[in-house]
């Protein structure tokens, strides 16, 4: 993939007409496992592998030496309340206590990577630690532990234990959307609304939340369409492209929706590499398609 995407973020940024992603750290977005292997005894460095307990294995048998296992699904979401919205942001205390008890103080330099292609909930801890206050401190490693080994790279089966840290929440409410800010832009030109479900959710084939089709006005982006077939991502030029395609255009905010907030991390995670300002609609399709006065397309439909 082109090193434009990793150091020259402020380039592709141009290339979308829109500045870069702001970065205390000057950090990029993605790191490459030549730039991971040359930090890995970087004092402050953080390296998570992402999953849930299917996924587990894969870490146990080896992984990125000095990385944790963490869980987004259980230890950076809302707890699950029948008839609620599925994997909302937690509350700040416990963002709080969960990030220190992982060893992340505020100036901690963060690594996730994904293993068995869980892209989507890696982006997922991304945005939420970004969320948390840790906006350009926290990258995603291309390629994920399937890369690194490739490589031949070293493994191990050591689980580290966490330093002590002191972290404090800064949230950072402007990265997320909700139903109001939604409704609201639906004819706006400055805001451009991306779908990150499969093409048969968008076009109504299928459904999962009570109502078949999609957002008025919302383009299809599906998040499987980020990554290449070896599990990198693709090139800025295709992403660009391929943004250009849904009707993204340079200065526009990109507002992104899924399911359930999770699938479309992913595609937010790009536009934000891309160089656009970016939103999750956190409650997604099952939040919109849940209130009867909110419109939904539904192209599958059959005319009466």
């Amino acid at each position: 993939m082109s090193s434009l995407l990793f150091a020259g973020l402020g380039l592709v940024a141009a290339a979308a007409g829109s500045p870069a992603p702001a970065s205390q750290s000057g950090q990029p977005l993605i790191v490459t496992t030549a730039w991971l292997a040359g930090h890995l005894a970087d004092k402050g460095l953080v390296i998570f592998q992402i999953g849930d307990p299917g996924s587990k294995p894969a870490y146990d048998e080896g992984h990125i030496p000095g990385a944790q296992f963490l869980n987004p699904f259980q230890e950076l979401a809302a707890p699950r309340i029948e008839g609620s919205l599925a994997l909302e942001l937690p509350s700040l205390p416990v963002l709080d206590s969960v990030l220190e008890s992982k060893g992340i103080s505020n100036d901690s330099r963060i690594v996730l990577y994904s293993a068995r292609q869980y892209f989507s909930p890696t982006s997922r801890t991304l945005f939420t630690l970004e969320y948390a206050g840790l906006g350009g401190r926290v990258s995603i490693l291309d390629g994920g532990l399937e890369q690194w080994k490739s490589e031949g790279r070293a493994v191990s089966t050591d689980v580290p234990a966490p330093a002590p840290a002191q972290f404090t929440v800064r949230a950072n409410p402007a990265l997320v959307a909700d139903a109001k800010y939604v409704a609201a832009n639906l004819e706006n030109t400055g805001v451009r609304i991306l779908d990150a479900r499969d093409t048969s959710f968008y076009n109504g084939r299928e459904t999962r939340q009570g109502r078949n089709g999609h957002i008025k006005g919302a383009a299809s982006m599906p998040y499987t369409t980020m990554v290449d077939s070896s599990g990198k991502f693709r090139s800025p030029a295709a992403l660009q492209a391929q943004f250009a395609a849904a009707g993204v255009e340079k200065g526009q905010t990109v507002v992104t929706y899924c399911h359930i907030g999770q699938q479309a991390t992913l595609v937010w995670f790009i536009a934000r590499v891309l160089g656009y300002d970016a939103k999750l609609y956190d409650g997604s399709f099952q939040d919109w398609a849940g209130r009867a006065e909110l419109p939904v397309v539904n192209p599958a439909a059959r005319p009466e």
